[in-house]
């Protein structure tokens, strides 16, 4: 009554103001919207016609294509959120045929950008489905954003308009941001970024990308200080060598040993030259890294643990795209599909697995080989007669069994001075275990859903989770409820990475993002667009200036921290990536995938060459492969690099592969 009421009083006021024309359009609405049957007052659902979608769909995608070249790829964009939301239209209001029909129809256009999405689409056969499914949901609770210039977007307006597409119009104004920018349309290699599915703010990605990040490294921390202590060391030794040196040499040539001395002093000049080279180059990338104050209360650091990692430092191999590093490759045999995920510790003396049936298992390195049995179990095989010996002397296993989780165990990871393990499984709990006790310590609950992922940060002590329930949450291992709790992605967190300097975390998901949060606010302060898959894995650089990511598809795509944007986007593999780890130095970045492979890529040129175009906008560089490392059959699970630099790599051998 109070809505006829209003529309009277308008009327009145437009036929007193002489407003004749606009009188007459509002009557004309007003009919209409009296003859339609439904409710609902939103253009796209003026009539219950299936037809319609079909119709208005088929014309905004012949106009895309009969569209100038200049705009025609930033166009198309808009076909892809509009195809997939006339199809959930018609699943929602019954058309279940009509909606098969269409689906297969025109879903060719969109296979090879939306391949994986359109798989789990296709699954959909009644509006209960789309209640159900959490890709469908998320698709329809939230929004597409779509970069396009100025005139592409007048381009479309004045389509609809002069078509009176009411349904598209519904659909677009209903479910679409456009993000317009003036000037000439984007190049098409930016199509990363361009259709992206957001939040309902418009802006909030861009809100979000102007917090500042303090990406540097941590001040006075502990491998600072060693690497001090050994440079230190290292001239002191060069000073007293080139004392000794010139001391033989004057006793050489007064005693007439001209030609030998000399000779030989010359030759070892060239070698300590070169090796100060590397030493310089590899100091250069972490060493000119910003130093920051930790947000986190940070543990102490034992001494032994000190000289441990002076003596590591000590042994640093220097790699660059000239010198790669060595690979140590574990392979799991006679798993019959029952590892779920194994991990490394910092020194590789540790190879840990966890099972589908809720077991988790520990292998040690130095006394694989041992036994007579277990003989033939080193290097490459470094955990392969684990489940074969298991069941025939059960008091004389090669491996340490870790009982407690009721679910199979998806994530596992070693405390950086390997005396911990964590373990996180279906059952949705996290596990400590202590390595030299051999016992679990602590069950942390907290999570409502299977928790797919953990990690221990760069200290110890803290650790971090992802989690089935769209939630991030940081621990402290003495307190078993979570610190902080990181909400805002929109579907599965399924991997989580700690920042060099322990103040942020970084989460992928099976919402095509990766966002950074800040430890000690909870907040996002970075949203990175890009992949068009789920996020499967994540490595941050040693200056932690830049984050590499890994999806479904096989990409790999490298971060700018500070400023947010993709600096190297690449298809790396052919399948999931399901590991990335930079070397210590951050010259080179390893990656591991379904794909039986293990690649490692140029970082330090690729990095070079930014720096040097930093001032243009949106310039990106792809990174170089230097070598790829095929197995047999072994997809690859894990990698790490060690603090010495020899790659560790973990995988299951698969027959079937």
């Amino acid at each position: 009554m109070e809505d006829e009421e209003m529309e009277k009083k308008v009327q009145q006021y437009l036929h007193r103001k002489g407003f004749r024309l606009t009188e007459l359009a509002l009557q004309e609405e007003r009919n209409r919207l009296s003859t339609t049957s439904l409710s609902d007052v939103s253009l796209s659902r003026s009539d219950n016609d299936p037809a319609r979608y079909y119709d208005g769909y088929n014309k905004l995608r012949t106009w895309a294509y009969n569209s100038l070249d200049q705009y025609k790829h930033e166009l198309l964009r808009v076909l892809y959120p509009v195809f997939i939301h006339c199809f959930m239209d018609l699943v929602a209001e019954g058309h279940t045929q009509e909606a098969r029909s269409f689906f297969h129809t025109f879903r060719e256009d969109h296979e090879l950008m939306h391949s994986r999405d359109l798989q789990k689409l296709e699954g959909i056969l009644s509006p209960l489905h789309l209640e159900e499914m959490d890709l469908a949901r998320s698709l329809r609770e939230n929004k597409f954003r779509i970069k396009l210039c100025e005139y592409s977007y007048e381009l479309l307006l004045q389509y609809l308009q002069k078509t009176q597409a009411l349904v598209m119009l519904g659909i677009i104004n209903e479910r679409i941001i456009f993000e317009v920018s003036a000037g000439q349309p984007s190049l098409i290699s930016d199509d990363a970024d361009v259709v992206a599915l957001v939040g309902t703010s418009k802006d909030l990605a861009k809100q979000i990308n102007q917090k500042e990040v303090h990406w540097g490294l941590l001040e006075d921390s502990v491998e600072e200080r060693m690497e001090k202590a050994l440079s230190d060391s290292d001239k002191t030794e060069a000073e007293s060598k080139d004392a000794d040196a010139e001391d033989n040499n004057k006793k050489k040539s007064s005693e007439g040993g001209k030609q030998g001395g000399p000779l030989k002093k010359l030759k070892k000049d060239k070698v300590v030259g070169a090796t100060g080279k590397n030493n310089k180059s590899e100091a250069s990338m972490v060493s000119a890294a910003p130093r920051v104050k930790p947000e986190l209360t940070l543990p102490a650091t034992p001494v032994e643990v000190e000289q441990s990692i002076l003596e590591d430092l000590r042994n640093r191999a220097q790699l660059n795209n000239l010198a790669l590093p060595s690979v140590s490759f574990y392979t799991f045999l006679n798993t019959h599909n029952g590892l779920n995920c194994s991990s490394i510790s910092n020194d590789g003396s540790l190879v840990v697995g966890g099972f589908s049936d809720s077991s988790v298992k520990v292998w040690d390195m130095a006394k694989i080989g041992q036994p007579a049995k277990t003989s033939s179990s080193q290097g490459e095989n470094g955990s392969s007669q684990g489940e074969h010996l298991s069941s025939t002397s059960e008091g004389k296993r090669p491996y340490t069994l870790f009982q407690g989780h009721s679910g199979p165990v998806y994530s596992a990871a070693f405390s950086p001075f390997g005396d911990f393990l964590l373990s996180s499984s279906s059952d949705s709990t996290i596990r400590l275990w202590s390595t030299k006790l051999n016992a679990n310590l602590v069950c942390y609950k907290g999570h409502n859903y299977p928790v797919w992922d953990v990690q221990f940060s760069p200290v110890g002590h803290y650790f971090a989770s992802a989690s089935h329930d769209r939630t991030a949450r940081i621990w402290s291992m003495d307190k078993i409820q979570p610190l902080r709790i990181m909400a805002g992605h929109l579907a599965d967190v399924d991997c989580v990475q700690w920042h060099v300097n322990c103040n942020y975390i970084a989460t992928g998901s099976s919402d095509k993002t990766v966002r950074l949060w800040d430890v000690q606010t909870g907040e996002c302060i970075r949203m990175f667009i890009g992949h068009r898959s789920m996020v499967l894995s994540l490595a941050m650089s040693p200056d932690g200036r830049y984050m590499a990511s890994g999806d479904e598809d096989g990409t790999i795509m490298m971060w700018d921290l500070s400023t947010g944007r993709c600096v190297s986007p690449l298809a790396g593999h052919n399948s999931c990536v399901w590991s990335l780890a930079f070397s210590c130095e951050g010259a080179l970045l390893a990656s591991g995938s379904a794909d039986c492979t293990v690649k490692l890529w140029d970082v330090a040129s690729s990095t070079k060459a930014l720096k040097m175009d930093d001032t243009k906008a949106g310039s990106t560089n792809r990174l170089r492969l230097l070598k790829a490392l095929p197995t047999k059959s072994t997809p690859v699970y894990n990698l790490r690099f060690s603090r010495r630099n020899l790659l560790f790599a973990t995988g299951a051998l698969s027959l079937g592969s």
